[in-house]
């Protein structure tokens, strides 16, 4: 304020005033490793996340009959998905995983008595995975009787509703005789397909969500709703084996097949 007297202290170049504390070397040194630690932690869990795992050499000669079936196969399949107006590489990417388990599973799975129980008594009794792409007979039933919703007139699919069957029986033995052919279990996924982008809008999702999700769908259950199935993406509960072993996430072996072909056939 005008008439008052200001004293301010000398500040000469290179001298810490009253206000300044020096800093160490010791103390500077050692922020500087913490923020080297830092940084390094955060790029090693960085690179973890993102690296997927080595499913071929994880499955290995499973992988590989997987991989034969597809190529041995693909002329038809790729035909009827044409006609059906769905993407070769999706449907395949779908049921990769289950055709990675049933050739681990072919030679060790006894189904007589399960297949037996189930045409006689229904899925309350047995309700178990059949044919390549290890469809349960629940799942097609659901699929059956909704087909007719979902499949343009000439699709070139058709299946016989439980009301043409007098017996119940006879109607369950169809179903398990459709899934143990390649060609008529294949239908069911077109099907599935279909149901989806029905239900889910799945034609509105960017190209990796709508895989992941609709791979979680195949293999959790296509009657649960969207919530659900977005809560099981990326969960590990996958495995090729007859007892407990460690998980993998369905959807990511998927979406790990789906970027490798792809990457192969651009």
């Amino acid at each position: 304020m005008p008439g008052r007297s200001w004293h301010f202290p000398k500040v000469f170049p290179g001298k810490i005033t009253d206000s300044e504390e020096p800093v160490s070397g010791t103390a500077s040194h050692s922020l500087l490793l913490i923020f080297l630690f830092t940084l390094a932690f955060n790029l090693i869990v960085k690179s973890s996340c993102s690296q997927s795992p080595d499913y071929p050499a994880i499955f290995g000669d499973d992988w590989k009959k997987a991989e034969r079936f597809v190529s041995d196969n693909r002329s038809w399949m790729e035909l009827v998905l044409r006609k059906n107006h769905i993407s070769y590489p999706l449907a395949i990417a779908v049921i990769f995983p289950e055709l990675v388990r049933y050739s681990a599973l072919r030679d060790k799975m006894e189904i007589t008595l399960l297949k037996a129980l189930y045409i006689n008594l229904g899925d309350q009794y047995a309700n178990f995975s059949v044919g390549h792409f290890q469809m349960k007979p629940s799942f097609a039933q659901i699929i059956r009787e909704q087909a007719d919703n979902v499949l343009p007139r000439r699709s070139g699919i058709s299946f016989r509703k439980s009301r043409e069957y007098k017996d119940p029986a006879e109607y369950r033995k169809s179903i398990v005789a459709d899934l143990e052919k390649p060609e008529t279990e294949f239908s069911y996924l077109i099907v599935f397909l279909k149901i989806c982008d029905r239900n889910f809008m799945t034609n509105r999702m960017d190209e990796i969500q709508k895989l992941k999700f609709i791979a979680t769908a195949y293999n959790f259950g296509v009657d649960k709703s969207a919530e659900e199935i977005d809560q099981m993406t990326g969960k590990k509960f996958f495995n090729t084996k007859m007892f407990s072993t460690e998980n993998y996430s369905y959807a990511d072996i998927s979406l790990y097949w789906y970027n490798h072909y792809n990457s192969e056939n651009k």
